[in-house]
């Protein structure tokens, strides 16, 4: 057995990993040396894993659960895995907010990957991440005693983030959980594999704390939201054709960037099923 090699890229969070091959299967120690990495830096970047959809989801399927992304058609012949598609005539990127990943769920995702399959001549999209256990451990004592405990309700519908699904929904929209899911999550979660605490709120979709009105909410969130974004919190990676980021939804949130007006943009996201925050 080979031993991988880990390189950080910030010393918030992220790191390159080199020395396997994705496309092949992986032993369970290779595995295991893979999720030790995901746990302590939350995001994994490989370059060039020229992987087909199949490949993609025998490589996903090591780590959870394949799951179906609720608001958007999969691929014909594999539905699990998503078009992230931005087309020459569209000017709103996929997602283009900071957020965590359909927090709008009951049962929120545990992970997601995305492996880049084109990629525009200029700009690129690259992607930042922001570390949710560095967002909560730096807030003052007083605000940690104030938000642990606390509930916030999550929405698909909050302005932005439907904002940016509605070129994909024009002509692949789907509803497995229904017109406007909705959940109420903890605005602090402990992470079930590591122990520690995250900030689990995110402009994106949550919209209100539990038993308060949006207004009365607003000042704290907004607080928080430009918060957890600072850049000592971020990594930022750069695309390249082929290359695979994988990030833990439960203790991160991420921006893709939209600089590549005029040029077509496609990856493919794969969804691994999660748990229940507390």
């Amino acid at each position: 057995m080979r031993k991988i090699e880990v390189r950080p890229v910030s010393s918030a969070l992220g790191a390159e990993i080199s020395g396997v091959d994705l496309s092949r299967s992986l032993d369970e120690a290779t595995v295991n040396q893979l999720k030790d990495a995901f746990h302590q830096h939350l995001v994994l970047f490989f370059h060039d894993q020229d992987l087909s959809p199949g490949q993609f989801l025998e490589f996903a399927g090591y780590f959870g659960e394949v799951i179906p992304y609720p608001m958007v058609k999969g691929l014909d012949d594999y539905p699990d895995i998503v078009p992230i598609l931005k087309l020459p005539d569209e000017t709103v990127n996929f997602g283009g907010i900071w957020h965590t990943d359909t927090a709008y769920l009951d049962v929120p995702p545990m992970a997601s990957l995305l492996i880049a399959r084109e990629l525009p001549p200029v700009g690129w999209g690259d992607t930042l991440w922001s570390n949710m256990y560095l967002a909560y451990e730096t807030l003052s004592d007083g605000m940690k005693r104030t938000l642990d405990g606390m509930t916030a309700v999550n929405s698909s519908t909050k302005g932005e983030a439907a904002a940016t699904r509605e070129d994909r929904r024009k002509t692949a929209a789907k509803n497995d959980v229904g017109e406007a899911p909705e959940a109420v999550h903890p605005v602090v979660r402990t992470h079930p594999v590591t122990g520690r605490k995250a900030l689990y709120v995110n402009s994106g979709h949550t919209t209100r704390f539990s038993g308060m009105t949006e207004g009365e909410s607003a000042p704290v969130l907004e607080y928080l939201f430009a918060h957890q974004i600072r850049p000592e919190f971020t990594c930022r990676f750069a695309w390249r054709p082929s290359d695979i980021a994988f990030w833990d939804n439960r203790a991160t949130q991420h921006l893709p960037l939209n600089d590549y007006h005029g040029y077509k943009r496609l990856l493919h996201r794969i969804t691994l099923a999660g748990d229940k925050p507390v």
